[in-house]
Parts: C-alpha cells; sequence; structure tokens
C-alpha cells in the first residue's frame, strides 16, 4: 500500500478500492517474490509490435529460473475513479527484478512508459530495446547496422526535403566508409523501402527520445535491433 500511495500521490482511497488493490497484488506480486528473476516487459501491445513483444517473452523465457511477463496478460483492476495502469505499473515495477521495454516507434503508451522507466526508482534495471536506433557520430557507425539505423532517421525525418536527405545519405555513407563500413546509398535506400512496403511503416525517433535512449546507451543498457531475428539476439545481452 505504500507502493499505491506513491504513484497516487497520497490520494485517499475507498474502501473498495482498496480491497481491489489489494486482490491485484495478493494475485500477481507473489510472482515476483520467488527465487526466479522477473521480467516485466514494455511495449506495444498494437499489431504488428505485439509479436515482437512476444519474441522476448519467449527467448527470457527459454532461461533457467526466469519469469517474464506482460501486463496485458495479468488480472485487471475494476476501479473507474482511479488510473489503473498507472496503479498496476508501478505495482509491478517496484516487484519486478528487471524491467525491459522494447521501442519501435515514438507514439503511444511507451512513450509514458519511457518516462517512467528513464527516473528513480526503475532506472538502474531497467534496459531499452529501441529498433533502428543509433546516436549518430561517427564513432558511433560502426557496422552496417548502425548505418542502417542512422539512415531510417535521416530517411524518416520530416525536417528534411528530399534533396537534403539525399545530401545527408550521402554524407553519412562518406562517413561510414571512414569507418571502414562499405555500404552504398542505393543500398540503404533498397533495403528502407523493402522494409517500409513489408511492415507499412518505418521507424523515425524524436529528438527527446534520442536522447532518453542515449542516456541508457552510456549506462551500458540499451541495445538496438532493426530485424526480428536481431532481436532474438540482442535480448542476450539483458541481465540475468
Amino acid at each position: 500500500m505504500e507502493r499505491v500511495d506513491e504513484a497516487l500521490q497520497g490520494l485517499e482511497l475507498e474502501p473498495h478500492e482498496s480491497s481491489e488493490i489489494l486482490g491485484f497484488a495478493n494475485q500477481e506480486i507473489p510472482h515476483l517474490q520467488t527465487p526466479e528473476t522477473s521480467y516485466f516487459v514494455l511495449g506495444s501491445y498494437r499489431d504488428p509490435f505485439i509479436r515482437r513483444l512476444r519474441i522476448v517473452e519467449n527467448e527470457l523465457d527459454k532461461r533457467l529460473g526466469s519469469y517474464p511477463f506482460l501486463m496485458g496478460d495479468l488480472r485487471e483492476t475494476d476501479i473507474d475513479r482511479l488510473p489503473t495502469f498507472r496503479l498496476r505499473f508501478h505495482l509491478l515495477a517496484a516487484y519486478a527484478d528487471y524491467i525491459v521495454a522494447v521501442y519501435e516507434q515514438d507514439a503511444g503508451g511507451e512513450v509514458t512508459e519511457l518516462g517512467k522507466i528513464r527516473s528513480t526508482p526503475y532506472f538502474e534495471k531497467s534496459v531499452v530495446l529501441p529498433r533502428d536506433y543509433t546516436w549518430m557520430t561517427d564513432r558511433k557507425l560502426e557496422t552496417r547496422a548502425d548505418v542502417f539505423a542512422a539512415a531510417v532517421n535521416i530517411y524518416f525525418n520530416g525536417d528534411l526535403d528530399s534533396e537534403a536527405v539525399e545530401n545527408e545519405l550521402d554524407a553519412l555513407v562518406t562517413r561510414a566508409s571512414g569507418n571502414g563500413v562499405d555500404i552504398s546509398v542505393d543500398e540503404l535506400t533498397e533495403r528502407i523501402t523493402e522494409r517500409e512496403e513489408a511492415e507499412r511503416a518505418a521507424v523515425s525517433y524524436s529528438w527527446v527520445h534520442l536522447n532518453e535512449f542515449r542516456l541508457f546507451e552510456l549506462h551500458g543498457r540499451c541495445f538496438p535491433w532493426s530485424e526480428p531475428d536481431e532481436l532474438r539476439a540482442v535480448v542476450d545481452h539483458v541481465p540475468n
């Protein structure tokens, strides 16, 4: 109930609300207090993004003694007056061993979640897995995946016209070449177009998102990916 009080900023509860919240806590929190390592998996539940959350959940479930879960799979709380998402989130995040957040867009509920996990008390146990993210400095363009992620952010930047996009991509390829990464503008645009046609969307983040991901990256807890197979691989970096 101390956690509930913090989540609601000291709001006084009605008796039936306290009972409903305790019912949720009694059913779900014991699973987070076992010797198993629990992973609270965050991200969008909309299709096709939910598929990537299931990939992360399944990969973590392969670990011996692990309990990965999505909040959407757990018991609901029937309290019309209160912000129940906020309540459930804070209760689960407080008791989970790790929080693993998957990002593929800069809109939706996961934006709010990013704001929560970047701050105390959750930051130290949170890991972010952003699709097509790279901090665009020359020293970060070390692999073809880095260059592709940077190209996506340039290609879908609404502040650039087609000529500016072309110039930026040329400059990106030149910088990548200086780091020993052999890739062409045509190859980048072809790959971006293929991804866009296959999924009808590509990822481009706001400067605010890039800064938040960068903070996690500097602390060694940001692991970017571009394709589902790469996501399976980066889950290996999530702590045990």
